[in-house]
């Protein structure tokens, strides 16, 4: 199992990191709530790990808290819920906002993210219940930080965008409209995957 990797960031392609660790570079899929944190394009960053293995590959999910991480395990563990869907959760809204929504059993907020209907989100509601003590602590609320520049400069950030939103489960049609919406033209691809999942969800 990997549990933790500390190397020199690559590129950053939203939901996907690169990281280079001794020679070997590992594609780990981050969610937005830690993307938005992570250090520019050649510094180095640690990150926490989960290693999911499925017939048809191993996939890396980094964090960069692990209060993120126990919440992406416990998520793992609700019927129906896997780790692309857990991942989407996790971008759509950080531990904190995720946990008082559980406690106030707030299923129009979770169903707002993406590939949760209200069935799902009772799941989770009546699953979760019993482990928010999990992602308790006395740390500090998580805040965003400014966003980065993402990718090569070639690369539409609108595009990006769109990608990253498709990749967290968003219907190409949902996701092409969403980062249109939030686009002002000049914001990098982190800036308008940003202001559309808190259109979807506002805190």
């Amino acid at each position: 199992m990997i549990g933790r990797l500390r190397g020199e960031l690559v590129a950053k392609h939203p939901p996907q990191v690169l990281i280079d660790v001794g020679g070997v570079g590992y594609e780990v899929e981050v969610p937005m709530s830690a993307f938005y944190d992570l250090p520019g394009v050649g510094e180095r960053v640690t990150l926490i790990t989960h290693l999911v293995v499925r017939e048809d590959a191993h996939v890396l999910y980094g964090f960069l808290r692990e209060r993120e991480r126990v919440l992406f395990r416990n998520l793992l563990k609700v019927t129906g819920v896997g780790a692309k869907m857990a991942l989407a959760i996790l971008s759509g809204m950080d531990a904190q906002r995720f946990a008082l929504c559980i406690e106030q059993e707030d299923l129009t907020a979770l169903s707002r993210l993406p590939g949760i209907g209200k069935k799902t989100a009772q799941r989770l509601v009546m699953e979760m219940k019993d482990r928010l003590a999990d992602l308790g602590g006395s740390g500090a609320p998580l805040v965003r930080g400014a966003a980065e520049a993402v990718g090569n400069a070639d690369e539409s950030p609108l595009a990006d965008a769109v990608s990253a939103l498709i990749a967290l489960g968003y219907r190409p049609a949902d996701a092409n409209r969403m980062a249109r919406a939030a686009d002002e033209g000049d914001m990098s691809s982190e800036e308008i995957i940003r202001a559309a999942l808190k259109a979807v969800n506002p805190v």
